[in-house]
C-alpha cells in the first residue's frame, strides 16, 4: 500500500487535460469547463493535437511541449492512446494522472497484455500514480479543482466521499448541494488499477481538513491493505460504508456447515466492525450517520428518552427503537416526581414523556433540562410537531442552549416541513443533529450505538491467556503430514478431534474401529453409554445417511448397530467408501445447549471463524455470527453476543448460566489455530456442548487446502492469507543482559498495565526528553492505541523481565509507525529511568533496526532534543545521520536501510 504521490493527484498546483477540446459535449469539452469554472488557481494546460487554442486558452500539440511540468494530468483521449501518454507525463516528471478514458482491459496493440497491464507497466518506472481507468474524475473544493465531467461542481465542506460509482458521485452531488452539504474531496475510483480505496482512506484518515470519510464500494482487491487502513482511519474520524450487494449469491457447495454458511456479504459485515468503521444501507443514511457522528458529544450507552409534544410520535419512535432493539430509559421516581410538577396531569407518566399538544416554549425547558439531568437516561430524543399555540422556531430558540450546554446526547426530530424549517436551521446552527422522522431519528441513534460498539472493540483490553493457549504445533503438523500422505483432503473424525485436543479444545474421547470386536473393547475402554458413528471420506453429514447411533448401551446394541449402520450408509449412500466407525463416549449433559464453532475461507478477506447455533439444522436456523481472525477474548465475546442463542446461553427458568468463558476461550484457541496452521480451508465443531461446566466437543470435521510449494519450501509467509496481520510470535527472542534474562518481544493489547507501570517510573526529566510521550498521564484510549496496534504498519518491541517477586515487569519499549508504503518509519523509544545508560536501549534499538531491514523499510527517523546527548550518540554509534529538523531545539535522526533511503 503506498499513498506516494498522492499529494500530486489530490492537492496539485497545475494540471494538463490531455485531449482537452471545444467540441460541446465531449468529455474533454466538460473538463475542461469545469476545471476553468471552478475557481482553480493553479495553471491549467490544455494538449490537443488538432488546435492551437482550446476553451480561450493556448493549447500545445503533445505532453513534451507543455512549457511545465504538471503536477496532474487528466486524460480525456481513447485507450489506445493512455499507455505511450503516461510514458510521456512519467519521463516529463508529472506523478499522477486521472485516467477517464474507457475500454483499457482490451488488448494492447503487438501483446499480450492488455491496454491497463501497459498503462502500469508505462507508470511504474516514475512512481507516477493513476485514479481510473473509467473514471468520472475527482472534485477538490478546498482548491477549486473539479477535474471531472460531473454536471455541477460541489461544495467546500469536511466530508471525503469515494465512490465506485460515477453515477452516484453525481447523484452525490445533487442531493449534497439542494441541503447546503460540503466536501474536502469527491473522488470516483473506476476500475482501481492503480489508486484504490486503500490509498484513499489512508490519505483522507490523516488530512486535518476532512471530519469524516464516506464510502461507496461495491468490491475491494485487497482486503489486508484495506483494512489496515480503515483501522487506522477510524481511530481518527468516522469511516461510513455503503456497500451495494447485500442480497444472498445463493448457498454454495461446501464441506462443511461452516463453508455453507460464510456469505461474503456477512463477511465484510464482520470486517467492518473490526476495522471500527460503520455500515449503512443508503445514502440517506449516510448522511444521517454522519451528522450524528460528527455530534460534539459522544452517547454513552443505549438508554433512550423520549419527549415529545404528540403521543402518536412519541409512540412511533418508541416501536421502532423496541424494532431496532433499542431500550428505553425507566425514569426515577424523583424525574416522574419533578415531571408532575411541570406537565399537566394527564401527561404520560413514563417514557416517552408526552408534554401535550398544548405545551408552551417554558415546558419544553424545564422537560428537556429535567430528562438531561436523568441518570438512567444515556440520551436524549426531542422531539416536536407543529402546533399554533406557539412557533417553532421560538422553541428552538429557547431549547437550543440547553442542549449545547449539557454533555448529554441529544438528537432532535422537528415534524413537518415548511413551518418547522427555521427550527430546524436553528438547531442546525447550534450543531445539534435533527432528522425529518420519528424513524429516522432513532435508525441514526442506533447507527451510533453500532458505531461505538465497533469503536469499543478498537479500545478493549484483553487479559492474558498467553499461558491457557499451550499447544503442541509438532503433533498438528504431524496429523496433517500423514493426511496428505495418504491423499486426504478431509481429516478423519479421530484426526480432526487429536487437532483440537492439541489447541487444548475438550473432546468427547473417541476411538477408531474397522469391527464389531474392535468397537467392543474400545466401548470398554471407554465405558458404557457409547455413540457409533460411521467413517467416511466421502460423506459430509453423516446423520443425513443414518451415520450415528446414540445411547448404546450394551455389547449386543454395539454389534447390532454396526451391522445395521453399514448396510444403511450403502444403501443411502453407495458411492461412499466406508473406511470403518468410531466409538464415543456418549455425553449426557441433558441441559447443555449445542453450538457450531467453525472456520471458513472467504476468497478476498481469508479464513474466519464463525459461531452460533450447532446441530443438524444449522444451515435452517441460519443463527450464526462471523469475526476475523485473530480473536482476543472480549472479541470472542463479542461474537458470541451477536447471535440469538447467546440469550439461551445466558441462562433462563431453571437453566442455569453457560460457562461462558470456556465458550470465549475456545473461540480464541480455534482463531489461534486458523493463525498457525495454513492448511485448514474449513473446520467444524458440531455439536460443540456448552453449559455451566464448560464445553466439550463432540464431532469435528476439518478439511484441508491444496499443498502450497512455496510454503512448504519457506518462501511464503503462511500469515499473508490473513486479512489482519496477527500477532507476529516469530519475533520474540530471549537474550542476556547484564546478568539477566530478557525477553523482547512485539507488544500485546494484554500490555496495557504493564505499559502504564513503566511510564509511571519514568522521572519528569524523561518525560520531557522522550517526545514519545508528552505527559506522565495519558488518557485510556491514548493508552490502548499504544498497545493495541495495527502490525501491519506499526511495531513495538518491550524488553520484559521478571522482577524479585516473580511478576513481569516492563523495562522499555522501542516504537516504529511506517509510512503505507514503507518507504519511511519513524522510531521513538524509552527505557525506564532507572536503567538508563546500562545498554538497554541500544537492544531495543538494535532489535528495531533488524525489523524494519526486514519489513523492506527504506529509512528509519526519530527526532530528538539536541540536549538529549545520550540519544544522539546511540544513534551516532548506530549509523544514524543527525539532520536539522523542523523544530529548532530537534535533530533528525536518519539512517538509510535500503537504497531508497539514500537520497
Amino acid at each position: 500500500m503506498t499513498i506516494r504521490n498522492l499529494d500530486a493527484l489530490l492537492n496539485p498546483r497545475s494540471v494538463a487535460v490531455i485531449g482537452a477540446s471545444d467540441r460541446a459535449h465531449s468529455v474533454g469539452a466538460t473538463v475542461m469547463r469545469n476545471l476553468l469554472a471552478g475557481g482553480f488557481a493553479g495553471m491549467v494546460y490544455p494538449v490537443n493535437q488538432q488546435h492551437r487554442e482550446v476553451a480561450g486558452r493556448a493549447a500545445f500539440a503533445r505532453v513534451a511541449d507543455l512549457p511545465a511540468i504538471p503536477d496532474l494530468a487528466v486524460i480525456c483521449t481513447p485507450a489506445p492512446s493512455v499507455p505511450s501518454l503516461i510514458t510521456e507525463l512519467g519521463a516529463l516528471g508529472t506523478r499522477a494522472a486521472v485516467v477517464l478514458s474507457a475500454g483499457l482491459n482490451a488488448p494492447a496493440m503487438n501483446s499480450s497484455r492488455t491496454l491497463s497491464e501497459a498503462m502500469l507497466e508505462a507508470a511504474k518506472p516514475n512512481l507516477l500514480r493513476i485514479l481510473g481507468p473509467n473514471c468520472v474524475g475527482l472534485i477538490l473544493p478546498g482548491i477549486g479543482l473539479n477535474a471531472s465531467f460531473a454536471h455541477v461542481n460541489a461544495l467546500p465542506g469536511k466530508l471525503a466521499f469515494v465512490t465506485q460509482s460515477g453515477a452516484l458521485l453525481t447523484t452525490m452531488l445533487d442531493w449534497a448541494r439542494s441541503r447546503g452539504i460540503g466536501f474536502s474531496g469527491l473522488v470516483s475510483v473506476g476500475e482501481r488499477a492503480d489508486v484504490d480505496f486503500g490509498d484513499l482512506i489512508d490519505y483522507y484518515g490523516s488530512d486535518a481538513d476532512t471530519r469524516a470519510i464516506l464510502l461507496y464500494i461495491e468490491s475491494i482487491k485487497t482486503a489486508r491493505k484495506f483494512l489496515s487502513a480503515s483501522r487506522a482511519a477510524a481511530r481518527n474520524k468516522p469511516v461510513i460504508v455503503v456497500k451495494s450487494g447485500r442480497a444472498p449469491e445463493g448457498a454454495r457447495a461446501a464441506a462443511s456447515h461452516s463453508g455453507a454458511l460464510a456469505g461474503s456479504d456477512d463477511v465484510f459485515d464482520a470486517a467492518i466492525r473490526r476495522a471500527g468503521m460503520l455500515r449503512v444501507d443508503t445514502l440517506a443514511q449516510l448522511y444521517d450517520a454522519v451528522q450524528t457522528l460528527s455530534h460534539r458529544h459522544a452517547v454513552s450507552g443505549e438508554r433512550l428518552a423520549i419527549m415529545t409534544n404528540g403521543g402518536g410520535a412519541g409512540v412511533l419512535a418508541a416501536d421502532w427503537n423496541s424494532t431496532c432493539g433499542g431500550r428505553l430509559a425507566d425514569l426515577s421516581p424523583k424525574t416522574i416526581a419533578q415531571l408532575d410538577h411541570s406537565l399537566p396531569p394527564i401527561w404520560s407518566k413514563a417514557n416517552p414523556v408526552d408534554i401535550i399538544g398544548d405545551a408552551p416554549t417554558e415546558r419544553y425547558v424545564k422537560t428537556l433540562q429535567t430528562l438531561i439531568d436523568e441518570p438512567n437516561a444515556d440520551a436524549i430524543l426531542f422531539m416536536h410537531a407543529p402546533t399554533a399555540i406557539v412557533a417553532s422556531e421560538q422553541i428552538a430558540l429557547a431549547c437550543a442552549p440547553v442542549v449545547k450546554s449539557t454533555p448529554k446526547m441529544v438528537l432532535s426530530c422537528w415534524l413537518g416541513d415548511e413551518s418547522v424549517s427555521a427550527a430546524r436551521k436553528i438547531f442546525h446552527e447550534a450543531d445539534i443533529a435533527s432528522y425529518g422522522t420519528p424513524e429516522e431519528a432513532i435508525q441514526a441513534f442506533h447507527q451510533l450505538l453500532n458505531y461505538r460498539r465497533n469503536q469499543a472493540l478498537l479500545m478493549q483490553t484483553p487479559r492474558s491467556v498467553a499461558a491457557e493457549l499451550a499447544v503442541d504445533q509438532p503433533l498438528v503438523r504431524r496429523v496433517f503430514q500423514e493426511a496428505r500422505a495418504s491423499g486426504q483432503v478431509m481429516l478423519s473424525e479421530i484426526q480432526a478431534k487429536r487437532v483440537l485436543a492439541a489447541y487444548g479444545i475438550p473432546v468427547a474421547q473417541t476411538r477408531q474401529v474397522n469391527t464389531a470386536n474392535q468397537a467392543i473393547d474400545a466401548a470398554k475402554q471407554i465405558g458404557f453409554p457409547v455413540a457409533l458413528k460411521i467413517l467416511s471420506p466421502d460423506i459430509t453429514h453423516k446423520s443425513d445417511v443414518g451415520g450415528v447411533t446414540l445411547n448404546i448401551e450394551t455389547e449386543d446394541e454395539l454389534k447390532l448397530a454396526i451391522t445395521s449402520m453399514g448396510a444403511r450408509v450403502a444403501r443411502l449412500a453407495p458411492a461412499a467408501r466406508q473406511t470403518g466407525f468410531t466409538v464415543q463416549a456418549m455425553v449426557r449433559r441433558p441441559n447443555a445447549h449445542e453450538v457450531l464453532v467453525g472456520v471458513a475461507s472467504d476468497p478476498l478477506f481469508g479464513p474466519v471463524i464463525l459461531f452460533g447455533q450447532g446441530g443438524t439444522a444449522v444451515e435452517v436456523t441460519a443463527d450464526r455470527a462471523i469475526g476475523l481472525p485473530p480473536l482476543n477474548m472480549p472479541l470472542a465475546s463479542e461474537l458470541v453476543s451477536q447471535t440469538r442463542v447467546a440469550k439461551l446461553l445466558a441462562g433462563y427458568r431453571n437453566r442455569a448460566a453457560a460457562k461462558l468463558e470456556d465458550l470465549h476461550l475456545t473461540l480464541v484457541r480455534v482463531s489461534q489455530l486458523v493463525v498457525d496452521c495454513e492448511s485448514i480451508a474449513e473446520l467444524d465443531i458440531n455439536p460443540l456442548l456448552v453449559d455451566d461446566q464448560g464445553v466439550i466437543a463432540l464431532d469435528a470435521r476439518v478439511r484441508l487446502t491444496p499443498p502450497d510449494p512455496d510454503t512448504a519450501r519457506g518462501e511464503r509467509d503462511s500469515s499473508e492469507r490473513l486479512a489482519i496481520r496477527p500477532y507476529p510470535s516469530a519475533l520474540e527472542e530471549s537474550v542476556q543482559w547484564r546478568g539477566k534474562r530478557l525477553q523482547l518481544r512485539p507488544i500485546r493489547p494484554e500490555d496495557e498495565a504493564l505499559h502504564l507501570e513503566l511510564l509511571s517510573r519514568l522521572s519528569p526529566e524523561d518525560v520531557r526528553m522522550r517526545i514519545f510521550y508528552s505527559k506522565r498521564v495519558i488518557s485510556r484510549s491514548e493508552m490502548a492505541r499504544l498497545t493495541q496496534i495495527d502490525y501491519e504498519r506499526e511495531m513495538a518491541f518491550i524488553a520484559l523481565a521478571t522482577d524479585a517477586k516473580g511478576r513481569e515487569e516492563s523495562l522499555g519499549v522501542v516504537r516504529v509507525v511506517a509510512t503505507p508504503n514503507r518507504e519511511e518509519a519513524e522510531f521513538a523509544i524509552v527505557v525506564r529511568s532507572d536503567l538508563k545508560g546500562q545498554g538497554l536501549g541500544r537492544l531495543l534499538l538494535e532489535k528495531m533496526i533488524r525489523y524494519c531491514r526486514n519489513r523492506g523499510i527504506g529509512l528509519l527517523v526519530g527526532n530528538v532534543l539536541l540536549e538529549n546527548h545520550a540519544m544522539l550518540a546511540l544513534a551516532e554509534s548506530l549509523g544514524f545521520e543527525s539532520r536539522p529538523s523542523n523544530e529548532a531545539s530537534q535533530a533528525l535522526l536518519c539512517l538509510a536501510l535500503d537504497s531508497r533511503g539514500l537520497r
